[in-house]
């Protein structure tokens, strides 16, 4: 009868510890650390999580592989991470924080540039090839699969043959500062619809926007 009675509290405790790892999220904005990177193309990842900690009010705080705040909306509670490790190790502050806080694959977004997408254009897929962004290709590597949700953000590819370096690295223009704002807006609900609503509404919702 107390082995039965154990087994019974031990299998609602294991439930209990599903349930509330499926009600967790890490969002991932992808970028490269210094000040010389802050307002960079392709330090939007980076620029999408400092939106969101911003207008709710959170302070990122120093961990291992990264830095790291807490958003807690509607009974989820959003890891939002931004590796350290500069972006062709991404991978690693992914796959950490992941193991860490026990959060299952289909609760990660990762937000990061895309050159092949007009400025501003989103497009949310649930897997996909890293489409040469050294950053998607580490977290491939170190998690071992294509699986998870990226989030791209067009940065569009204005650049004369051999600058794709200088321009991914430098700052937005006069007229894309202008419209980030609104796509930063946009971003914040991306993340927020993602953990509430789950990834198909959000990408019925948001793709092409």
């Amino acid at each position: 009868m107390i082995k039965w009675i154990t087994k019974l509290f031990s299998s609602k405790s294991k439930e209990e510890n599903i349930g509330d790892n499926m009600k967790k999220y890490l969002i991932v904005g992808l970028g490269n650390i210094g000040a010389e990177y802050v307002n960079t193309r392709h330090n939007i990842g980076f620029k999408v999580l400092d939106f969101l900690a911003k207008k709710e009010g959170l302070l990122f705080e120093t961990v291992k592989l990264g830095s790291l705040a807490e958003y807690k909306f509607k009974g989820r509670t959003f890891f939002l991470l931004k590796p350290n490790t500069y972006m062709n190790l991404s991978g690693k502050a992914v796959k950490y924080w992941m193991d860490k806080e026990n959060i299952p694959l289909e609760n990660i977004l990762v937000i990061t540039d895309d050159l092949n997408l007009s400025f501003g254009t989103i497009r949310i897929k649930p897997k996909g090839s890293d489409g040469g962004h050294n950053g998607l290709k580490n977290i491939n590597l170190v998690l071992n699969t294509q699986n998870y949700t990226r989030y791209r953000f067009g940065i569009s590819d204005q650049f004369k043959k051999g600058q794709q370096i200088d321009y991914v690295l430098g700052e937005w223009n006069a007229e894309e500062e202008a419209k980030l704002s609104e796509r930063l807006e946009v971003s914040a609900e991306i993340i927020k619809t993602f953990g509430t609503a789950g990834l198909e509404n959000t990408m019925t919702t948001f793709n092409g926007k």
